[in-house]
């Protein structure tokens, strides 16, 4: 069984996630030079998810900041954090760490597949998001986020 958070809680992952693939791509930029110009342009991308999704969430109504679930402990908002921080962009490893030493190619499908994780996370958030809260907001970011794949899949061919 999921375990249900509200609105607020949802946001607050989303925009980890942007935070994690900004500081992913502008490390990636600094391993891959040819490559370094889109990969600052997706991080300034992932900059601006992140501020689309602070004004949404800075818009709540009270009831949707409300916890679905009693959390005396903080217990729900860590497991949202780790949540976060370990699925597509990993916040327990420091980029520059995890990229050093790998082909392009490598960084490359690494980018493409957190790209995808981040599309099913933003998939699933645009269900839980009424148009009045930006429903049509989420659904441009997975609109962008689908063309980060198409532009990382460019740079990956260009390699071969």
């Amino acid at each position: 069984m999921g375990m249900p958070f509200n609105a607020d809680e949802v946001f607050e992952m989303a925009e980890q996630i942007e935070k994690n693939g900004a500081r992913f791509y502008r490390a990636a930029a600094k391993e891959l030079p040819a490559a370094k110009e889109t990969l600052l342009e997706l991080a300034a991308m992932e900059d601006r998810h992140l501020k689309t999704f602070v004004d949404m969430r800075a818009r709540l109504s009270a009831p949707e900041q409300e916890p679905l679930v009693f959390d005396p402990d903080g217990q729900a908002q860590s497991y949202l954090r780790v949540m976060a921080g370990e699925h597509v962009f990993d916040t327990r490893t420091d980029p520059t760490k995890l990229l050093a030493g790998r082909k392009a190619g490598e960084i490359l499908r690494m980018a493409i597949g957190m790209e995808k994780d981040s599309i099913v996370f933003y998939t699933a958030l645009k269900e839980s998001v009424s148009r009045k809260a930006g429903k049509d907001k989420v659904e441009a970011i997975i609109k962008e986020e689908m063309g980060h794949i198409v532009t990382l899949s460019e740079k990956l061919a260009a390699l071969k």
